[in-house]
């Protein structure tokens, strides 16, 4: 019987360049790295949920040949590859930071919904990335701002 979700992948066109992203941009950790060959497994997980991996997946050798390790470098060159959701408990605070650590490429400033508040940036490969305040904690965030 399965139990949960231990690793997940996004593919990316440079592991180094992908884990100082997710690291000194979005403020995840490293988790593991361990080379074997040509092959490189490069993970990264949230400091308050350090059981759940991200696999910063270069497409390559042993896994792909490389016929269709182009394929797949063409494919996420074009952003097709892959996104992710993350939450966050304040949305707009997290949009300034991301901001003030030189992240650019917002598809989406933070928005209100009805089921929270969400944003939306891609990483230096083109994935998608959705950040969400769920609507409880965009409320709670909403009163903090509003009585400070």
């Amino acid at each position: 019987m399965t139990t949960r979700l231990a690793v997940t992948s996004i593919k990316v066109l440079d592991q180094d360049e992908a884990l100082d992203f997710y690291v000194n941009k979005l403020g995840l950790e490293k988790g593991q790295d361990i080379k074997q060959g040509p092959f490189r497994w490069l993970t990264v997980r949230f400091p308050a949920d350090p059981g759940v991996e991200i696999f910063l997946e270069e497409p390559g050798p042993p896994v792909h040949d490389e016929a269709t390790a182009v394929q797949l470098r063409e494919l996420i060159a074009k952003g097709a590859m892959g996104s992710l959701v993350i939450h966050t408990d304040d949305a707009r605070a997290l949009y300034e930071t991301l901001r003030e650590r030189g992240v650019t490429d917002f598809t989406q400033e933070p928005m209100d919904h009805f089921y929270g508040t969400d944003m939306g940036i891609r990483d230096p490969f083109g994935n998608g990335i959705r950040i969400l305040q769920p609507a409880k904690a965009a409320r709670k965030a909403a009163r903090a701002t509003a009585t400070a």
